[in-house]
């Protein structure tokens, strides 16, 4: 029998933080930024391929990067990739692929997750998902995992639960706190990080869509009719030009009454900066992160280095900095200073086009 498991990742983003090394011809999703050998979107693949088969696998990205995904995870096909033609947040994309999937198997189970994650103890993270998926199926509930939180983090959203069952109702969700606040969520043991991986039937999901965000539910309706049509991308380039921009979490996982979270430590972490990138990675006895190869340092420490393969650095008098070198970019900054890379991107945008974005 046909499994009725599907995983969707989402792979549209362009990752800015993560420029120079990330730009909108390459974004993070697609590099190593690691240095594991392979890419985010790969481990991702293989994350849940043990538990999803091949052909259940759907990839919804820009239409710029179809062929990226397919070089990347050549397991699948052409039509197991959706493209939006435009960014909208999680909300549309995740409709996107929820309608699709509807009329292709209406008794299909989703799970929803990022392809730019890192997890370290995968076997403990499958069968977490194991158990999201048994549970959303009894309950017709909307499931998503909620991680410990290790610091008081303000760079997440926080999920409040009801209880101390492994599978809780939602009481509320938080988006990123102040510091003060943080620590109190540390403290009370009441609070869990929001990773954005979700659990549920696509029925379920539908009818969210259909109560909470109607003028999604009704547009995506109309991609559900055209697809396989002569129609079908001009209705998909209608959807995503008339929908509002909205995350899921703000449209629906906030609104509804039937969520739950199942919390969990399995060594996860979004990755969302260079300095996420710093933490992760192996450092020598002076709390620098480097290459293997090629980089000198002299008086240097707690700073990070990206360099492209072959290059030679040599590096003196740094303290808590980060240095990413590209082909034609070179970024230098503080670690405390990382926030303005978006300032940065602006500043060379503004003054020598797309070339180096």
């Amino acid at each position: 029998m046909a499994s009725n498991k599907y995983c969707v990742i989402m792979a549209g983003g362009i990752g800015t933080r993560f420029w120079p090394k990330s730009r909108q011809s390459m974004p993070k999703q697609f590099l190593d930024i690691l240095g594991t050998g392979k890419s985010f979107i790969r481990h991702t693949y293989e994350r849940f391929v043990k538990i999803v088969p091949s052909e259940n696998f759907l990839v919804v990205t820009n239409y710029k990067y179809k062929d990226l995904v397919l070089e990347h995870i050549p397991e699948i096909g052409e039509k197991q990739i959706l493209c939006e033609p435009i960014g909208r947040n999680t909300a549309p994309c995740i409709a996107y692929a929820a309608y699709s999937l509807l009329k292709q198997n209406p008794d299909a189970e989703m799970i929803v997750t990022p392809s730019d994650h890192l997890i370290l103890n995968e076997d403990d993270f499958r069968s977490i998902i194991g158990e999201c998926l048994e549970f959303a199926d009894r309950h017709d509930a909307l499931v998503t995992v909620g991680i410990k939180p290790t610091r008081p983090d303000t760079g997440y959203g926080y999920i409040q639960v009801s209880d101390k069952k492994p599978i809780s109702k939602v009481k509320c969700f938080t988006e990123k706190p102040n510091l003060e606040l943080a620590q109190t969520f540390l403290q009370s043991g009441e609070f869990f990080w929001n990773s954005g991986i979700f659990v549920w039937k696509v029925q379920t999901i539908v009818e969210a869509f259909r109560k909470y965000l109607p003028e999604h539910h009704m547009l995506f309706s109309g991609v559900m009719k055209a697809l396989g049509t002569e129609a079908e991308k001009n209705i998909v380039e209608m959807a995503f030009s008339e929908c509002r921009a909205i995350s899921i979490d703000y449209g629906i996982m906030e609104k509804a009454d039937n969520v739950y979270v199942r919390c969990g430590e399995f060594g996860w972490s979004d990755v969302g900066t260079w300095g996420s990138v710093y933490q992760h990675a192996r450092k020598d006895k002076f709390a620098n992160a480097i290459p293997e190869k090629g980089c000198y340092l002299y008086d240097t420490r707690s700073s990070f280095v990206s360099l492209p393969k072959d290059k030679v650095a040599v590096i003196s008098g740094l303290k808590d900095y980060i240095v990413v070198d590209t082909e034609d970019v070179l970024m230098i900054c503080p670690r405390s200073e990382e926030q303005e890379i978006k300032k940065f991107i602006d500043e060379v945008k503004f003054h020598n086009g797309d070339k180096y974005i």
